[in-house]
C-alpha cells in the first residue's frame, strides 16, 4: 500500500480522500491555499502545506507548486480529487516523470477521453452508443457543414471538443443558423480551452443523463457498479443525482454496463471513472467520459457497499482489482442532494461566516461536508459546501428520508439552496421519476 498521499485539493473531497487514507493507513498530506488554512482536512491532516495565494491559479492549478510540495513531503503518490487538475493530462504526466503515482489514469488516456472527438472514435470502436454526429472534428467547408448538418438531421448541437461543465456548446435548429454558430462555439472554445475544435451531433430533445460508473486496474480487469441518474439539472449542472436510475431495468444495466466495462479493458483504462450518456426512448448515447471520481460517486458506494476511493489507492499501488463483477450487487436506492452556498432563488454565490451548523442523523443518512459552526466559506471557488445522501430499501424510502434530513440540516449565516432541494423532493414528478434534464429549469421558469 501506498505510504503516503498528498492531497491536491480542497472541501469535501479532499476530506472523503483523507478519511480513506487513514482506514488504509495512509499518512496524509494537506495542501492549501492562504483563505484554507482552517479546513477541516487540513486541521486533520498528518502534515499540511501552504501552496499559494487564494487564486485557484496560485495555489490548485499550480503545478509546480503541488509537486514541490509532494518532494518536500516525501510523498509516493498524489490524488487530485475532482475539478482543478483532475483531469489535466500536463498535470499527470509531471506527476508521474517526477517520480510520483497520479492516483487516476495515465496522461494519454486522460488525453484521448478528454478529447471528446478522440473519446466519441475510441468509443464507437469499442462498441458503446454513440449520439448521430459528424464524427470527427468540423472543418471550414462550409458546404460540407450544411451536408453533415443534414444527413444527421436538425436540431443539431454544435459542441467544443475541449469543453466540459455545459460551456462550449450551442444548438441549431435551422441550416440558416449553422454557419454563424460553428464560428461563434470556435472562437469561445479556442478562448475557453485553448483548443477550437468542434464537432457536430444530434440534438436530443428530452433525454435524461444516466451514467456509469466504472473501476479498472490497468491490468486487463475491470467492473462496472451500475448506473446513476443525474438529470436534475440547472445550466448543465447536476443538482440532484441518484442510483439506480428510475426505469432502468437490470438486462438494460448489464448490457450498457458490460459494454462500458469492456471499453475499460480496450484502452487500458486505470482508477475510478465514468460514462456519461444521454437516455432517450429506451437507447443510451454516449456523450463523454469522466476521468476521475465524480461528486456523486457516494450514491453508487451506498447501493454496492464498495469504497470507491479506497478501491483507487489500491489500484494506484499496483495492486488488481479486490472484486470482480460477479460479487456487485445492486440493493436498495440512494439520492444525493448537492448543498450549495447560494441564494435559493437567484442562485448567486453566499459566501461568509457559518453561526450555527447541524448535520442530519439517522439511519441511511450519510453527510459528506468541510463545513463546521465558525468556519468561514471563501468567495474564491465552487460554492458546494457538502453533499446529503439517503439510502432506503426503496426509492420511496429514500426520498423519505431526504426529506427529513434536509429539514434537520441547518447552517446558518448564510443563504443556501436547502430550499430548493426541499422543493424537488416534495414534486410529484420527480416523485415518479424519470424527469429530464430540462425539467428543473422548466420548474425554475428558466426555459
Amino acid at each position: 500500500m501506498l505510504d503516503k498521499v498528498l492531497i491536491a485539493n480542497r472541501g469535501e473531497i479532499a476530506l472523503r480522500i483523507l478519511r480513506a487514507c487513514k482506514e488504509l493507513g495512509i499518512k496524509t498530506v494537506a495542501v492549501h491555499s492562504t483563505a484554507d488554512r482552517n479546513l477541516k482536512h487540513v486541521l486533520l491532516a498528518d502534515e499540511s502545506i501552504c501552496i499559494g495565494g487564494a487564486s485557484a491559479m496560485e495555489s490548485y492549478l499550480n503545478i509546480p507548486r503541488i509537486i514541490a510540495a509532494a518532494e518536500v513531503t516525501n510523498s509516493i503518490a498524489i490524488h487530485p480529487g475532482y475539478g482543478f487538475l483532475a483531469e489535466n493530462a500536463e498535470f499527470a504526466e509531471a506527476v508521474e516523470k517526477s517520480g510520483f503515482i497520479f492516483v487516476g489514469p495515465k496522461a494519454d488516456t486522460i488525453n484521448l477521453m478528454g478529447d471528446k472527438v478522440s473519446a466519441i472514435n475510441a468509443m464507437r470502436k469499442a462498441g458503446v452508443p454513440c449520439v448521430p454526429g459528424s464524427d470527427g472534428p468540423l472543418t471550414d467547408d462550409e458546404d460540407k457543414n450544411k451536408s453533415i448538418a443534414k444527413r444527421i438531421g436538425y436540431p443539431i448541437i454544435v459542441k467544443a471538443a475541449g469543453g466540459g461543465g455545459g460551456r462550449g456548446m450551442r444548438v441549431v435548429r435551422k441550416e440558416s443558423e449553422l454557419i454563424s454558430a460553428i464560428e461563434t462555439t470556435q472562437a469561445e472554445a479556442g478562448a475557453a480551452f485553448g483548443n477550437s475544435t468542434v464537432y457536430m451531433e444530434k440534438f436530443l430533445e428530452n433525454p435524461r443523463h444516466v451514467e456509469i460508473q466504472v473501476l479498472a486496474d490497468g491490468q486487463g480487469n475491470a467492473i462496472h457498479l451500475g448506473e446513476r441518474d443525474c438529470s436534475m439539472q440547472r445550466r448543465h449542472q447536476k443538482v440532484v443525482e441518484e442510483a439506480p436510475a428510475p426505469g432502468i431495468s437490470e438486462q438494460m444495466r448489464n448490457k450498457i454496463g458490460d459494454r462500458c466495462r469492456r471499453a475499460c479493458v480496450e484502452i487500458n483504462y486505470r482508477g475510478a471513472g465514468t460514462f456519461e450518456f444521454l437516455y432517450e426512448n429506451g437507447e443510451f448515447y454516449f456523450i463523454e467520459m469522466n476521468t476521475r471520481i465524480q461528486v456523486e460517486h457516494p450514491v453508487s458506494e451506498m447501493i454496492t457497499g464498495v469504497d470507491l476511493i479506497k478501491e483507487q489507492l489500491r489500484i494506484a499501488a499496483g495492486q488488481p482489482l479486490s472484486i470482480d463483477q460477479s460479487q456487485i450487487q445492486i440493493r436498495g436506492h440512494a439520492i444525493e442532494c448537492r448543498i450549495n452556498a447560494e441564494d435559493p432563488q437567484t442562485f448567486i454565490p453566499s459566501p461568509g461566516n457559518i453561526n450555527m451548523f447541524h448535520s442530519p442523523g439517522g439511519l441511511g443518512v450519510r453527510w459528506e461536508s468541510h463545513i463546521y459552526a465558525g468556519y468561514s466559506v471563501p468567495p474564491f471557488y465552487d460554492s458546494m459546501i457538502g453533499k446529503l445522501i439517503t439510502y432506503g430499501e426503496s426509492r420511496d424510502e429514500a426520498i423519505a428520508r431526504m426529506r427529513h434530513a434536509l429539514d434537520e440540516l441547518v447552517i446558518d449565516g448564510i443563504k443556501t439552496n436547502i430550499p430548493l432541494q426541499r422543493s424537488i423532493m416534495a414534486d410529484e414528478n420527480f416523485f415518479a421519476g424519470g424527469t429530464n434534464i430540462h425539467y428543473l429549469e422548466k420548474k425554475l421558469g428558466m426555459s
